[in-house]
């Protein structure tokens, strides 16, 4: 079986797809019959991240006209060249989408879309007039003709419905690969949050991912300064450090530092940058805690990757994980300064063999449901369905 994956970027602009994306590739070319090509529009961080897809090597073409659409004719050459049995488009928006869209029609192939968090409410609702105007004229056709959709969850399953589509959804959530549980030595951590930054013996909570207003760091940082300025605020300052890691995008990571200084926070917070590879792997293993309170995500890897290396997680029921909280693998807190405040206070307040504890209960839940060979494993049952070569999965919902 020969699947084509199109996806905007094989870069790390892609933020947590840049790791969903290229594991479930590599994966189904690991443990199953699925020969993966991958396409994709070429941006300016896609040379140094090709090697990370070995032993897949993605055909990058480049892109006219506005970034943001992407529009690429070799793209859909490259694509009709392959002539593969299906497609499997992740994201949507750009051209990939329209590029299927054409290859489906002129071959009468089926293919599935991976919406990866785009088709939720929060998500809809930023660049609405843009996403309307896409819809108009290429996405909307484009969701309406695949054979099924795949959602993360049961949440991002009932996004897609109330977007109005109809299609099969397979529930298939993103894998990860579980680490080697490793300590690190009390001078590599303190170099790794800032050289002498974290004070001897304090703690750091670990906020890894995009650096864009949809994560919820505005209300991260006025819940830090709130706690603070409550009467054991100097305790929990020398205790506790918030560590900032991710990419910045379109210069929030500006405004997060001035609101940091205007708080007076800015000896508890630490802005650490970029972190790819060994460097992510590092801060994963050298954190106390980790937190997500995001407005919106399809299925956070950033939250399997910290419950990968055994980290207690506090993050938003919008991360779509309950999971995490069936399992006392994580605190939930709402997307606002007061919830967040209240669920820091509670973390703080639990010793560090409960805190540990909770760790280990996540990494036991991804050891039992997101491991990548699953995941794959269900994908290419997906694929056999759609291609009529076998019965429908469990995973499958039908309208």
């Amino acid at each position: 079986m020969r699947a084509a994956f199109l996806t905007a970027t094989v870069s790390r602009l892609a933020g947590g797809l840049f790791v969903s994306v290229r594991q479930l590739a590599q994966t189904l070319g690991d443990v199953s019959k699925v020969e993966v090509s991958v396409l994709a529009l070429r941006d300016g961080h896609t040379d140094s991240d090709l090697a990370s897809w070995h032993p897949i090597v993605p055909q990058v073409c480049d892109a006219h006209g506005p970034r943001a659409f992407g529009y690429s004719p070799a793209l859909r050459r490259r694509l009709e060249q392959i002539s593969p049995d299906l497609a499997h488009v992740h994201g949507l928006w750009m051209y990939p989408s329209l590029a299927c869209l054409n290859w489906h029609r002129r071959s009468g192939r089926p293919f599935l879309i991976s919406p990866r968090g785009m088709l939720d409410s929060w998500a809809l609702a930023t660049s609405r007039w843009k996403k309307n105007l896409a819809g108009w004229l290429y996405e909307k056709s484009h969701l309406r003709s695949a054979s099924c959709l795949h959602a993360l969850c049961e949440s991002e399953a009932r996004a897609i419905r109330a977007y109005g589509l109809e299609n099969p959804i397979c529930v298939i959530p993103n894998g990860i690969d579980l680490p080697e549980l490793r300590t690190v030595e009390c001078g590599v951590r303190n170099s790794l949050w800032g050289n002498g930054v974290v004070q001897a013996g304090a703690k750091v909570l670990l906020y890894l991912g995009r650096i864009h207003p949809k994560k919820g760091l505005v209300n991260l940082l006025r819940a830090w300064a709130a706690i603070q300025r409550t009467e054991d605020g100097g305790r929990r300052r020398e205790e506790w450090v918030l560590a900032i890691a991710g990419w910045d995008q379109g210069g929030h990571e500006k405004e997060l530092r001035v609101l940091s200084a205007e708080c007076g926070i800015e000896k508890s917070v630490v802005f650490l940058g970029p972190q790819f590879g060994e460097d992510k792997a590092a801060c994963y293993r050298a954190c106390d805690g980790f937190i997500l309170p995001s407005f919106s995500e399809g299925l956070p890897m950033v939250v399997l990757e910290a419950w990968a290396s055994a980290k207690p997680v506090l993050m938003t029921p919008e991360c779509n994980l309950p999971e995490g909280f069936a399992a006392e693998a994580a605190l939930s807190v709402k997307p606002s300064p007061q919830s967040i405040k209240e669920g820091l206070i509670r973390f703080f307040q639990m010793n560090d063999a409960s805190r540990q504890a909770m760790g280990q209960r996540g990494r036991a839940l991804v050891a039992e449901r997101f491991t990548w060979p699953k995941v794959a494993q269900e994908m290419q049952a997906v694929y056999e369905w759609v291609l009529g070569k076998g019965p429908k999965p469990d995973c499958v919902h039908l309208p």
